[in-house]
């Protein structure tokens, strides 16, 4: 997004503040508590803070089991589910393979709910979806490898008031994030309906079947006019952003 900025070239999807932002977990989690949005509990540790972690101050604050996760990756690389102390250390020195700054974040019992977003001052959330992973959570090979690895359910059966409140949020986070054009923000939804924001997506999946266009699609958007719109939702950032000035002099 940068390299596109400097060479004066529209491009879709969030600039290089959200995209950033999107990127860091760790980042995300805190500019989305500070705006009062719920999300999963977590602790930060960076890699020359390795040496000091310790299991049984994680399980005391998070509890068991608990994720540990690289800061900035995606499709659920370097992820570890953590039951036990023996799987510990191992899932702390995968994570650091991919980061020199890590998660610890509590488990979260609910179903795995995602909602898409697009547009720039004035974005529009679709109708939900819901993934339910066949493996014990939504690992990188059960959205890429294992064809069975997860059903996704277009649209979520979900109460009126439980999507309505969802496309609310997703709105909320998409904003509060700097986001433009497109993302995906994934939730949880736990059993007495409250929301939990699991994170957000900058450039989601956009093959036909990818979840993203899916969710337009059952919203109303085809999925050759949703690219004509984010293809139009970039000319017009383009054009405003031409109009600022560059110089003092």
């Amino acid at each position: 997004q940068g390299l596109l900025k400097l060479a004066g070239v529209p491009f879709v999807g969030a600039g290089v503040l959200g995209s950033a932002i999107g990127m860091d977990k760790d980042v995300m989690k805190r500019l989305l508590k500070e705006a009062g949005i719920p999300v999963a509990k977590f602790i930060t540790c960076r890699s020359h803070q390795k040496s000091r972690i310790r299991f049984e101050k994680i399980v005391s604050e998070l509890g068991l089991p608990f994720f540990v996760k690289p800061a900035n990756l995606g499709s659920s690389v370097g992820i570890s589910k953590v039951h036990h102390q023996k799987e510990f250390r191992s899932a702390v020195n995968k994570a650091f393979e991919y980061d020199r700054k890590i998660l610890f974040e509590e488990n979260v019992e609910g179903r795995e709910i995602e909602c898409s977003v697009l547009g720039n001052e004035n974005p529009i959330a679709s109708v939900p979806g819901e993934v339910i992973p066949r493996h014990e959570f939504y690992t990188y090979e059960a959205k890429y490898i294992d064809k069975n690895g997860a059903v996704l359910k277009i649209p979520a059966e979900l109460p009126a008031a439980v999507q309505k409140s969802i496309q609310e949020m997703a709105v909320r986070v998409f904003t509060i994030l700097e986001c433009e054009g497109m993302a995906r923000v994934d939730f949880f939804l736990k059993k007495d309906d409250s929301i939990i924001v699991n994170e957000i997506n900058t450039i989601p999946g956009f093959t036909s079947i990818s979840m993203y266009p899916k969710l337009w699609e059952q919203s109303g958007i085809s999925y050759t006019k949703l690219i004509d719109r984010l293809i139009q939702l970039a000319i017009d950032r383009f054009k405003k952003e031409q109009k600022l000035r560059t110089s003092v002099k």
